[in-house]
């Protein structure tokens, strides 16, 4: 019987051919042209549980020992997600979450990751890991159809954060990423991090926001359209992608998810690290309020950290880290400064931070009262 799923199916079948022939290559090349397989007895290994954003799993800021195996479990999820009120998206999510959860390893540390496609999803997919060496990154080996796993290990080679995403081949690629499935993966040097003086500094909160452009049609009535499965939405998301103007730009999956009752939290006197990855479009990460102390803002360790920025630029497909001592207490606002994407598409995170105020920082020296406009700028005058 023809169904939608088999259709789907076909298309990403036909979109992968080139994953399919490299994986097919590179199984050939394993066990026919002479490489063997590594010898990983040498290393411990270390199970890790992700866990969805904006937090992230525990982790060593220095590593107490020498390079390791980490093992990591992601479950790709298909399933609907509302993403404002009066939307909804069909989401293509690692581990359920939009943006998938961040993982966190040293340098020299191998990932390794288990990842399962549930027999109930109607689609292919795979994991291209932007801090990974060959084969796609990785996603000419990670092809698997759905009732199917897959295990894959890299070296982190490349201290910094990178954004990993889904790409199975064609078109099939920047609609699975427009669905909601990217996410980051940061590697830390053995020896932790440093300033622009090469002196250690460290955080006491890490915070990851993946930001998401999101293309939901809408209906001859001018409301957002809502589809029964992913394959039902493709033709019609297909056609609001290729204009190029995102209907939602939002942090964590959905207008607000990191406001009100899910901000961010912090004390005054503590030192946050923010992660920022977006895996199609540019984005000006800022911090109302605040600023970027240091600031790696192509996301790679090995470089010296800009100072004191104000805003920030991430290139689309890109991650970068952002460390800020918060001086003040209050309601900041973490911000797309684009701001049509950040105030009427939905890009703004707040973070609400405790502590005492700091007058000597910033004092209100006169509350708003009414005046005399016979007396306006007469302060001005000798």
């Amino acid at each position: 019987m023809f169904t939608r799923r088999a259709a789907l199916m076909g298309a990403a079948f036909v979109a992968a051919v080139p994953y399919v022939m490299k994986t097919a290559k590179a199984q050939e090349v394993a066990a026919n042209g002479g490489a063997e397989p590594a010898d990983m007895s040498a290393f411990t290994r270390r199970k890790v549980k992700l866990v969805a954003p904006p937090f992230v799993h525990e982790h060593e800021q220095v590593a107490s020992t020498g390079p390791e195996i980490v093992e990591f479990e992601m479950k790709i999820v298909e399933k609907e997600i509302q993403v404002d009120e009066d939307a909804w998206l069909q989401a293509f999510t690692y581990n359920g979450s939009v943006p998938g959860p961040m993982m966190v390893v040293h340098e020299g540390d191998y990932v390794e990751l288990t990842m399962f496609n549930p027999p109930e999803n109607m689609l292919q997919h795979n994991i291209d890991f932007h801090a990974a060496t060959g084969a796609l990154g990785g996603g000419a080996l990670t092809l698997i159809n759905p009732g199917e796993k897959t295990v894959l290990r890299f070296k982190a080679t490349r201290p910094g954060v990178f954004v990993y995403h889904c790409a199975p081949g064609g078109p099939m690629i920047p609609w699975h990423v427009v669905s909601g499935m990217s996410g980051c993966i940061m590697v830390l040097p053995r020896d932790g991090l440093k300033n622009h003086l090469g002196e250690p500094v460290s955080y006491d909160r890490v915070y990851y926001i993946g930001e998401n452009d999101f293309y939901i049609p809408r209906g001859e009535d001018g409301t957002y359209m809502r589809y029964s499965d992913a394959g039902e939405s493709y033709s019609d998301t297909l056609e609001v992608m290729n204009g190029l103007i995102p209907t939602h730009v939002v942090f964590n999956g959905k207008v607000g998810a990191l406001t009100g009752d899910n901000a961010l939290t912090a004390a005054q006197g503590e030192t946050v690290l923010f992660v920022h990855s977006q895996a199609n479009r540019d984005s000006r990460p800022h911090l109302i309020g605040g600023h970027g102390d240091l600031v790696w803002e192509a996301g790679k360790f090995n470089n010296l950290p800009d100072r004191d920025l104000e805003t920030w630029f991430i290139r689309g497909g890109s991650a970068g880290a952002a460390l800020y001592t918060f001086l003040q207490p209050g309601v900041y606002a973490y911000v797309n400064h684009n701001l049509i994407e950040a105030v009427n598409l939905g890009a703004t995170a707040h973070v609400v931070v405790e502590g005492a105020w700091n007058n000597d920082l910033m004092e209100q020296v006169v509350a708003p009262v009414e005046y005399d406009v016979a007396q306006e700028g007469r302060t001005a005058l000798p």
